[in-house]
């Protein structure tokens, strides 16, 4: 059961009573009523509560609701013109986002790199705010895919339970952030998952580019020309996988790699501390 008295009013995401896997397994959406009344639902097993401050908590699984003749929303397979719109507005980095990388102990990667800042950006929650803005580009073709956002303070992550959000609506399958420009990239290159994580790694090696999540870091392709890949390893089960399968691969293909190893869950948290 679920806490109600705990949550003030407004929209929250929690983890579901039913069926979450982890502490991070937030699937169950609360709303709570300035009067007090309160309803729960999770988007994957349907499990919700209802709380009244007169009769209490009650409990039931409802029936999955299937839309009829509803499409799927089509993805966009490149960057729309609204999202160009949007990359275009933004600057190069200062001001706010040198703070908060700095407060990372991050390298400040080129200016024309595709990291970016705008200074008000609005959170699906409603939350407006400093924003980094990351192109995300197709790994081979750099043709433009979509944009990864991460709300930002001076000095940490702005307060919300997604600060990090890609543009919705737009594939990002095969693409990276290309934090140094291709023209930095000669016969050595490294990745990550994170650019937190990457723009640590760029103390000690550069050129560096950020595969945005373990998945695409586990299918980073080979590109033609690199002879040395430089891997910042996540220290998780996920992390673990994506680095080994990325590697294989480049191996096989006859090429060197180096994986870093930490006791911290990434390179951040070493040069954070």
């Amino acid at each position: 059961m679920i806490d109600f008295l705990s949550f003030a009013p407004g929209e929250h995401r929690i983890k579901c009573p039913s069926c979450a896997r982890t502490e991070r397994d937030k699937n169950l959406g609360l709303t709570v009523s300035p009067d007090g009344t309160a309803l729960a639902h999770c988007f994957r097993c349907n499990y919700t509560e209802l709380f009244r401050p007169d009769r209490g908590a009650s409990s039931y699984r409802a029936p999955a609701i299937i839309a009829a003749q509803k499409p799927l929303a089509q993805k966009h397979e490149s960057l729309s013109d609204w999202g160009m719109a949007l990359w275009r507005s933004c600057s190069t980095l200062d001001g706010v986002a040198v703070d908060y990388l700095k407060s990372r102990r991050c390298y400040i990667p080129p200016l024309d790199g595709d990291l970016r800042w705008h200074p008000s950006i609005k959170h699906p929650s409603g939350y407006v705010g400093a924003a980094l803005v990351a192109l995300i580009s197709d790994t081979i073709t750099g043709k433009p895919l979509s944009l990864h956002r991460t709300w930002i303070t001076a000095h940490g992550k702005a307060n919300l339970e997604t600060p990090r959000l890609p543009l919705a609506g737009h594939s990002i399958r095969g693409g990276c952030i290309r934090l140094w420009p291709d023209e930095y990239v000669t016969h050595g290159l490294a990745v990550g998952e994170g650019i937190e994580t990457c723009l640590s790694l760029a103390h000690a090696f550069e050129p560096v580019w950020a595969t945005i999540d373990a998945g695409h870091l586990a299918k980073f392709p080979v590109i033609p020309g690199i002879e040395v890949l430089t891997i910042a390893r996540d220290n998780d089960k996920a992390g673990i996988a994506a680095s080994n399968d990325c590697a294989r691969r480049w191996v096989a293909a006859g090429r060197e790699v180096r994986i870093t190893t930490q006791t911290e869950n990434d390179i951040n948290d070493v040069v954070a501390s």
